[in-house]
């Protein structure tokens, strides 16, 4: 009987007062409910890696620092990935290219999805972090999930929920599913090299 997939849920900020553990928490509740796969939380905060300086790409060598070796052994554990980015100004927070920037073979041949929050639902973090991921030959997926200034705001600011807006769990099933079909369509395609 084949294991279930493995998908890791990364945050991209690892500032004390954080929003994404409160989109992480409830996505995880959600994903609890299915059994085809394992979701699992990958907090950035357990990798505090310096800014990416080796010689070269780990395309082709591992990285130096020790907790950027440490950082693609755990990613290299998962088939798929949901990243859970905010939007500092129109783009991707530095520690979450930065972690991207110490990982490459791990990534290879893999599904992502995202969840964004924010103005316009980090829609444009979301479109920066497609493109870096294309570089690194991971397969983005267009289920997406936003969560908009407005409920952002709301839960911020004036005590509500995500159960206020029971709308944004309809959009993740889908998101879900198709990461799910893409993770074991990917796994089955590596597996099968590996064995060549």
């Amino acid at each position: 009987m084949p294991s279930k997939l493995k998908i890791a849920v990364i945050p991209s900020t690892t500032r004390p007062t954080r929003f994404a553990d409160r989109p992480a928490k409830w996505l995880l509740d959600i994903a609890a409910t299915r059994n085809d796969a394992t979701f699992e939380f990958v907090d950035l905060r357990d990798y505090p890696m310096p800014f990416f300086e080796d010689e070269t790409s780990p395309m082709w060598a591992p990285p130096a620092d020790e907790t950027a070796v440490r950082w693609g052994q755990k990613i290299a554990e998962y088939d798929g990935f949901i990243f859970l980015t905010a939007e500092y100004n129109h783009g991707i927070p530095a520690v979450l290219k930065n972690a991207l920037d110490y990982a490459y073979n791990e990534f290879v041949r893999k599904p992502a999805t995202f969840v964004g929050y924010g103005g316009v639902g980090a829609a444009r973090a979301v479109e920066q972090l497609r493109l870096v991921l294309a570089e690194m030959q991971v397969a983005s997926l267009k289920h997406t999930v936003h969560i908009n200034a407005g409920e952002f705001i709301a839960m911020l600011r004036d005590g509500k929920d995500f159960a206020d807006f029971p709308y944004l769990d309809d959009t993740v099933g889908p998101m879900l599913d198709n990461l799910v079909w893409w993770a074991s369509a990917l796994k089955a395609g590596r597996d099968s090299r590996n064995q060549e």
